[in-house]
């Protein structure tokens, strides 16, 4: 429970805290832990993920474990921000970033780095192509770092009013594909606004197919930026601020403008906890690399884990059919 936790915390000082996955913390964690004097470390997951989604029980290889608080809340300055705000970058750094950087576009990485490509996007001679991209609505970093747009027909709605010539392509989260997260948007209510919808596959192969990204706080935003494409941010996502992006809501307290490799050794090298899927041992991003660039060789979850996937999938199938009729929103 959360009360023993503290007490063992505490029994433990002056080393003892109390890590909590940020987006499941009890309301008031961080309080009850200053009055008892006890750090807090939040836990979410890194940026170079694994290969396969967290909702099919695929584990994390990257943690970020953050003692000032999650990145995603503009609130306060985390970790990240910090780093981003007051390192100062060597130029041997920066030159790993930079190889870091190449060999992520060179392989065609991303968070989650899905075994199916994406489809070829239809034809639109002669106009902008611009990818919007869907996330999960009650996620965190929406509740807690977008205003104005906050679902993913709003997103939707505002990318065509200020692009109302582009062509738009809707790229809805994997998560609420699976039927179990929050977010849906039925196919006709996103043509309103859409040219197209990517769904399935990953995302990686559709950076290459358009000329600009829009989201909300979304991380497919940072992945456009390591492949030289325009971003624009309608929250206030941790890459956002630093000069790379065009943010309609810009953060509070960057301070200063960051080089593309700057935010990529932050984000990349110095934040991010790393480990060896294979020998299960901490490790460089260097190598989480190689070891995601082999998605055949990715060690999949046990035969019960994959059989719960089956039927999770399934449940999902079916909620999504009860939505699409009106039968059941979430």
């Amino acid at each position: 429970t959360e009360a023993e936790a503290i007490a063992l915390a505490r029994a433990r000082n002056p080393t003892g805290a109390i890590a909590v996955w940020a987006t499941r913390a009890p309301p008031g964690l961080a309080g009850r832990c200053a009055e008892a004097g006890i750090p807090v470390l939040w836990v979410e997951d890194g940026f170079l993920r694994s290969v396969g989604l967290g909702v099919n029980f695929i584990p994390s290889a990257s943690l970020a474990v953050d003692g000032r608080g999650p990145h995603y809340d503009p609130r306060q300055a985390s970790a990240l921000e910090t780093i981003l705000a007051e390192t100062e970058f060597s130029p041997a750094l920066l030159a790993r970033a930079a190889r870091l950087r190449q060999a992520i576009v060179a392989a065609g990485l991303t968070k989650y780095n899905l075994r199916r490509r994406a489809r070829p996007l239809p034809a639109s001679p002669g106009r902008r192509r611009i990818l919007v991209v869907g996330q999960v609505e009650d996620d965190a970093s929406i509740a807690l770092g977008a205003e104005r747009v906050r679902t993913n027909l709003a997103l939707l709605e505002a990318v065509r009013r200020a692009e109302p010539e582009a062509f738009l392509v809707f790229r809805p989260h994997p998560d609420v594909e699976t039927g179990y997260r929050r977010g849906y948007v039925p196919r006709r209510a996103a043509r309103r606004f859409a040219d197209a919808v990517a769904a399935g596959g990953d995302i990686g192969g559709l950076f290459a197919q358009v000329d600009a990204v829009h989201g909300i706080t979304s991380l497919a935003g940072f992945e456009a930026l390591l492949r030289g494409l325009p971003v624009t941010t309608w929250g206030m996502p941790f890459y956002a601020g630093w000069g790379l992006t065009t943010d309609m809501e810009p953060p509070p307290r960057r301070g200063r403008a960051l080089s593309l490799d700057a935010l990529v050794a932050g984000a990349l090298i110095l934040y991010p906890r790393t480990l060896d899927p294979v020998s299960l041992l901490p490790c460089g991003p260097e190598l989480l690399l190689e070891r995601l660039a082999d998605r055949a060789a990715w060690p999949r979850p046990p035969l019960g884990r994959q059989a719960a996937v089956l039927g999770w999938r399934y449940m999902g199938w079916w909620l999504k059919q009860c939505r699409r009729f009106g039968l059941w929103r979430r």
